[in-house]
């Protein structure tokens, strides 16, 4: 579980994972979660180094409260979320599945975690939990008249051609920008400007679009072979010819998720139902609607949930087992 992001976007001055919704912090909200729904065996959590005993002393809370033997521990995350991911994974050494959930997602119904866990069982190498894509999408482009340029692997979160033009926003998450915004605004909408405004052209068919979510499953062995590969010349050099960018933009590129490190193995990830209530809190309308949902569950009332993508479907797959290009996001804290 990476949750060693800083939480500046959602305020509060503390790291995101020891923020609390209804009277408990997303870290021991995101544990009770992995504990109900009774697929994991050990759980590694990453925080921030500063962190560590609190994270501790959360974690023994939560296990005497729900009397579980499950192993729980508490590592120093790294400088990012990759790197957290890969510092947890020298603790599961041992393990054949392996989930990666993010803290920000403590919300998750247990459901979610069975049905990641289930679908790796039956065979699949990486499996995302996913929900349709809801609003129009538009490509957001540098304003010719501002003489401004963009390129891939940029703070914003935005993978873009050589251009400008945005090739795809990644996932649901995105990075940081030093661009004014108001407070939960999207910084991807500030890519490119026509004086104050965004430029955005064209619709892209949302039919086809989906947002990913976690916990996400991999095959132990897949998911560490990903991390081995990350950042190496074999891999640079493939993506760098089927995108036809520079390799040292390619280089730079951080993926969105595990998924898409796996992704650039050429392996296809498979997608399952999310659910709306698997809300990432990043912004502070997100720790409102967190707030309203927890309560409901904490009183035992039906939070209306809704929305699924469907039991299962193929995305981001590999042409004849090609590495394929994934997208930046950058380190969402």
């Amino acid at each position: 579980m990476p949750a060693a992001g800083s939480g500046s976007r959602l305020g509060g001055g503390e790291p995101k994972a020891f923020a609390h919704i209804h009277g408990r912090s997303l870290l021991v909200r995101s544990l009770e979660t992995i504990i109900s729904s009774g697929v994991a065996t050990t759980v590694v959590v990453a925080a921030p180094e500063d962190f560590l005993l609190r994270a501790r002393e959360e974690i023994d809370s939560v296990t005497e409260r729900m009397n579980t033997s499950i192993p729980i521990t508490a590592v120093a995350g790294g400088k990012d979320r990759t790197d957290s991911v890969q510092i947890a994974l020298k603790h599961v050494s041992n393990a054949e599945v392996v989930l990666v959930h993010d803290a920000a997602r403590c919300l998750t119904p247990p459901d979610v975690f069975r049905r990641v866990h289930a679908a790796v069982l039956s065979g699949a190498e990486a499996v995302v939990p996913v929900l349709p894509m809801i609003d129009t999408v538009r490509r957001a482009v540098v304003h010719p008249a501002t003489g401004s340029s963009t390129t891939a692997g940029d703070d914003t979160g935005v993978d873009r051609t050589s251009d400008g033009i945005v090739r795809s926003i990644r996932r649901d998450s995105v990075a940081e920008t030093t661009v004014d915004r108001p407070n939960n605004s999207d910084p991807a909408a500030v890519v490119g400007t026509a004086g104050p405004y965004a430029v955005v052209r064209g619709d892209l068919d949302r039919a086809h679009l989906r947002r990913v979510q976690t916990p996400q499953g991999f095959r132990a062995m897949t998911l560490l072979r990903a991390y081995e590969h990350h950042g190496t010349d074999d891999v640079v050099t493939a993506e760098g010819e089927e995108s036809g960018e520079d390799l040292d933009a390619v280089r730079a590129a951080v993926p969105t998720d595990d998924a898409g490190l796996v992704e650039r193995l050429g392996i296809e990830v498979v997608a399952v139902a999310g659910d709306e209530e698997a809300l990432k809190i990043t912004y502070p309308l997100d720790r409102i609607l967190g707030e309203h949902l927890a309560r409901l569950r904490d009183a035992g009332t039906d939070s209306g949930r809704s929305g699924s993508s469907g039991s299962s479907e193929s995305i981001g797959s590999s042409r004849n087992g090609e590495i394929s290009g994934s997208g930046t996001e950058g380190d969402p804290r």
